[in-house]
């Protein structure tokens, strides 16, 4: 079988070739991303398996792949609204995305950003570039003490309770799924519970048209002021401008992003930093900010588990059975 798989990074290569190895298919390996005008690349193909953040809903790409004989299109992330599911279906395709591939790898690098702003290491970093290094003022909390609340208690929020109540937090959490499994790690409750209880207020729900900006001026403005917010999931859940409001306006004490709205605009490129979005100067010149570049999944568990999953369900469909991870 002949695979195409688009936006490929050097960090994948390694376990694809070993892939390949064990299943004897054939990946053609590309950097580009999946556009109408990329999309002839995947004619003469089996299957497809793509990744990235910018929209896939042009019809022509649909039109075309389907035009190829496809019967697939593999999204190896867990996001999928970049997609066009009607389209999709209208065109015989069958649409994939990861709904787990390590949701550790994500819960962790949220723990590891609220403990850099509970105890105010960007204060402690903007002092010392001015040569101030002393202490006052900067008294900072232990995570023991806190109360977290989970927005969506999914795969990567369940991840996250356990290791927060690893540490001896309080965990709250909403979610329209109750799980009970995870009963030991958090207690569920309503969103406004969650937003003004909670020191530490970290989303994990997918991006949605009903989960769309969910954090905005009213729900920030439930928080306590001395809370933290934190988004390891999609951009676009957060209105960017009521949040850099709040934080300006000492509403919460800070928040932490590994995503931003417009992110699908700079994300994943080598860029002058003054031609970046003016929302992620802003945020990122703030002591009370930590971003990092959407990269939160980005460990080597999770690239393996990404790319043999991924792989397996274009096989999968491509063989006339049905992968666990359709999405129409």
């Amino acid at each position: 079988m002949k695979i195409i798989m688009y936006s490929v990074l050097a960090e994948e290569k390694p376990y694809i070739e070993a892939w390949e190895k064990k299943t004897g298919n054939q990946v053609t390996q590309i950097e580009d991303r999946l556009t109408p005008e990329t999309v002839e690349l995947a004619k003469g193909y089996d299957g497809i398996d793509m990744q990235q953040t910018s929209d896939v809903k042009d019809p022509i790409v649909y039109e075309k792949l389907a035009s190829y004989g496809m019967k697939q299109l593999t999204g190896r992330m867990v996001g999928y609204e970049i997609f066009d599911l009607d389209l999709a279906t209208q065109n015989g395709l069958t649409v994939t995305n990861i709904p787990a591939y390590s949701p550790r790898a994500i819960a962790e690098m949220g723990v590891t950003q609220a403990m850099y702003l509970i105890r105010n290491i960007g204060y402690f970093q903007q002092r010392m570039s001015n040569g101030d290094f002393r202490w006052n003022g900067m008294i900072s909390q232990e995570i023991h003490d806190l109360t977290v609340g989970i927005i969506g208690a999914g795969h990567i929020g369940g991840a996250s309770a356990q290791l927060y109540t690893a540490l001896g937090a309080k965990v709250l959490a909403t979610d329209p799924v109750y799980n009970v499994e995870l009963e030991p790690y958090l207690e569920y409750t309503d969103l406004d519970t969650v937003l003004t209880q909670s020191d530490i207020v970290t989303i994990h729900t997918p991006l949605k048209e009903d989960t769309r900006e969910l954090i905005n001026k009213d729900t920030l403005g439930k928080m306590k002021k001395s809370a933290y917010f934190i988004n390891m999931a999609r951009g676009g859940l957060v209105n960017t401008q009521d949040l850099i409001t709040a934080l300006q306006n000492h509403e919460i004490a800070g928040a932490a992003l590994d995503t931003i709205a417009d992110e699908t605009e700079f994300f994943e490129t080598q860029m002058d930093p003054t031609k970046t979005p003016q929302d992620y100067q802003t945020l990122q010149a703030m002591p009370n900010v930590l971003m990092t570049p959407h990269s939160a999944y980005f460990t080597n568990k999770a690239v393996k588990n990404i790319v043999e999953i991924g792989l397996n369900d274009v096989v999968t469909i491509v063989n006339g059975q049905k992968s666990p991870h359709a999405l129409n």
